[in-house]
């Protein structure tokens, strides 16, 4: 089970971190070549499916409290 914890929370750091990569990038792209949309559909789609993961482990790692 420990073992289980550790490996979430280091793929949550990873998740986290591609998603800061990702949101660098897009600024970049943004602004040396805007023209280029589809690339940057493609980037947003990628940076919001990460973020569906981050909140998904972060809720398996810290399940709400029963009221």
């Amino acid at each position: 089970m420990d073992d289980n914890l550790h490996s979430l929370s280091r793929r949550l750091i990873e998740l986290r971190i591609e998603h800061g990569d990702l949101d660098s990038l897009i600024d970049q792209a943004s602004l040396d070549r805007p023209a280029d949309e589809l690339v940057l559909r493609r980037l947003k789609k990628r940076r919001l499916s990460l973020r569906d993961q981050i909140s998904r482990l972060e809720a398996e790692l810290d399940p709400p409290e029963p009221a």
